[in-house]
C-alpha cells in the first residue's frame, strides 16, 4: 500500500487533545484537513508523523511543545495602558485583539489581565508550551502528480 511522502497532499481526520484529555480541535463534522506533506502548512511533529503512514491508518501520536507551537516566551505578555487602546474596545479576560507592527504584520493578542488602568495582553500562541495528543486517520493520498489519487 501506497505511504505518505514528502510532496503528497494528504487529507487526514483529526482530533486535537491536551494531555489533560481535554479537546481542542477536531476535524469531526467537517472535512478533511488537506495539507501538503513536508510544505510547513501544520505544524512540525505532526506532519513528520503523517509521513509514511498509509490510506486508512489509524494512529495516535504526542507532539511535544517544541514539535508544536513551540515554548512560551514570557516576554510575550505585556502590560499596556489602558488609555492606549480605543474607548469601543469591548475588553474582558480571553479577548482576542490584533496588533499591527510598524512593518504591517499581525500580531493576534490574547486579553490575560485587565483593571481600570492596565491591559495585560499575551501575544504567544494558546498552545504554546503543551504537549499536544492527535488521534489520526490518514483519509486520502491526493498525490504529487497530476490526477494520482490514493483513497479507500
Amino acid at each position: 500500500m501506497r505511504q505518505a511522502k514528502t510532496g503528497d497532499v494528504v487529507r487526514v481526520h483529526y482530533t486535537g487533545r491536551l494531555t489533560d484529555g481535554t479537546e481542542f480541535d477536531s476535524s469531526q463534522g467537517r472535512e478533511p484537513l488537506e495539507f501538503q506533506v513536508g510544505s510547513g502548512q501544520i505544524i512540525p511533529g505532526l506532519e513528520k508523523h503523517v509521513e509514511g503512514m498509509e490510506v486508512g491508518q489509524k494512529s495516535t501520536v504526542t507532539v511535544p511543545a517544541e514539535e508544536a507551537y513551540g515554548a512560551r516566551d514570557e516576554r510575550q505578555v505585556q502590560s499596556v495602558p489602558r488609555d492606549s487602546l480605543p474607548d469601543d474596545l469591548d475588553l474582558e479576560l480571553g479577548s482576542r485583539l490584533t496588533a499591527t507592527t510598524r512593518e504591517g504584520r499581525q500580531i493576534p493578542l490574547t486579553v490575560i489581565d485587565l483593571d481600570e488602568n492596565q491591559v495585560t495582553v499575551d501575544a504567544n500562541h494558546p498552545l504554546a508550551g503543551q504537549d499536544l495528543i492527535f488521534d489520526l486517520e490518514l483519509v486520502e493520498i491526493v498525490g504529487s502528480e497530476p490526477g494520482e489519487t490514493f483513497g479507500r
